[in-house]
């Protein structure tokens, strides 16, 4: 089924979440009256799509191709250039579970992710990137977890594809700490909050590895963003906000590495937004934004440092993806950062990112840098041996 958003809904859908909720319910409506939808959906998959025809294809078969749960699957057209729109079509006319929006013009994923997620249906939402794709078994064993435990999120394990195709070399899966989800004690938790596993939010900040009450993502009233790195806020209040958070030690979905155009493969100073959406998770861990869910509890020292250490570990992620010529000024801020959120009586980490901690504190630029080569070939050797 195919839907184009009018130009009233794109003017006022960038400010303006209930006419995300408007559209919702008309789409819902056109749906149930052509007789291709299921009243009782558990997942709505939500596909954010731009600049991705090549990949498109296997991203769908691997969410469309998968038995043992009741989905549907909401693509949202960002204006995309390379006829990802006709690709999406032509797949919505052969399969109903599939719905597309068409953007008039291009906003960027976080507006694409509102999108969807408005005109989404499931009791769960599930954001999958249009160039990514879900392991073999994801959707049955998400599905079992949901419908047993009923959580708030639920955080999903993941691998990396590698070029050329993305589906050939893999990456170590990276499996979410906590209690598994098979073989767990009896006195062992299935349901938890961030206060009793502040680890877990060392997981990747990224909307595809956390599987998301759809109530409960109202309720917590955190748009997306424009610009990159703007998933960031919304996994974070999703995690500190959670009352009932689980995971699934499975690989579940298959994130495709160094794909030319992929922000996350390209030099730009873009990457500097990285701060925005860091000051805007520390403001909330403060009680200054989002309204977040009735009765959410102040952070604990164990959780605000958790984020605290996410934070200046994903801003060295980025320093080699910003533009040489940037590089010092990026470093400054996250120096800046660095002293400026640093919890009171906190001790950096042992090992190599302690030392790495320790100079992004003191804004030790030359040092840093001289010491990254040694450190990625230090990665690079553990990874060839299979170290974790």
């Amino acid at each position: 089924m195919v839907f184009a958003l009018p130009g009233w809904f794109r003017q006022r859908a960038q400010s303006q979440n209930v006419v995300l909720l408007l559209h919702s319910v008309a789409t819902l409506r056109q749906a149930v009256a052509a007789g291709g939808y299921h009243r009782d959906v558990l997942i709505s998959v939500v596909i954010p799509v731009h600049g991705v025809a090549e990949h498109l294809g296997a991203c769908l078969d691997s969410v469309l191709g998968q038995p043992g749960a009741c989905v549907e699957v909401i693509a949202v057209d960002d204006a995309s250039p390379d006829g990802c729109g006709a690709i999406l079509d032509g797949r919505a006319r052969r399969d109903p579970r599939l719905r597309v929006v068409h953007l008039g013009t291009s906003a960027g994923p976080g507006q694409a992710r509102r999108a969807g997620a408005g005109a989404a249906t499931g009791e769960y939402v599930w954001f999958v990137d249009g160039d990514d794709m879900l392991a073999d078994g994801a959707l049955a064993g998400v599905s079992q977890r949901l419908e047993r435990l009923r959580p708030d999120v639920l955080v999903i394990g993941y691998e990396d594809a590698y070029p050329p195709d993305g589906s050939g070399h893999r990456g170590r899966p990276h499996l979410p700490p906590g209690p598994p989800s098979r073989g767990a004690g009896p006195d062992e938790p299935q349901v938890f909050t961030l206060a009793e596993r502040p680890g877990l939010i060392r997981m990747t900040m990224t909307s595809w590895s956390k599987v998301l009450r759809r109530a409960f993502l109202c309720e917590l009233g955190v748009p997306f963003g424009p610009g990159i790195h703007e998933d960031v806020p919304v996994s974070c209040a999703a995690l500190l906000a959670a009352r009932r958070i689980s995971v699934l030690d499975q690989v579940c979905y298959r994130y495709r590495r160094e794909r030319h155009g992929s922000f996350m493969a390209t030099v730009s100073a873009r990457h500097f937004d990285i701060f925005a959406s860091y000051e805007w998770v520390f403001r909330f861990l403060d009680g200054q934004e989002g309204p977040g869910p009735a009765g959410l509890r102040p952070a604990g020292d164990a959780v605000r440092a958790a984020v605290f250490e996410r934070a200046i570990w994903h801003y060295t992620t980025l320093l080699g993806l910003v533009p040489r010529g940037d590089r010092r000024e990026f470093f400054r801020r996250m120096s800046r950062d660095f002293r400026r959120y640093r919890p009171e009586g906190y001790t950096p980490p042992a090992g190599a990112r302690g030392v790495k901690f320790r100079l992004v504190e003191r804004d030790a630029y030359r040092a840093y840098t001289a010491l990254e080569p040694l450190n990625g070939l230090r990665v690079a050797l553990r990874a060839s041996l299979g170290a974790p």
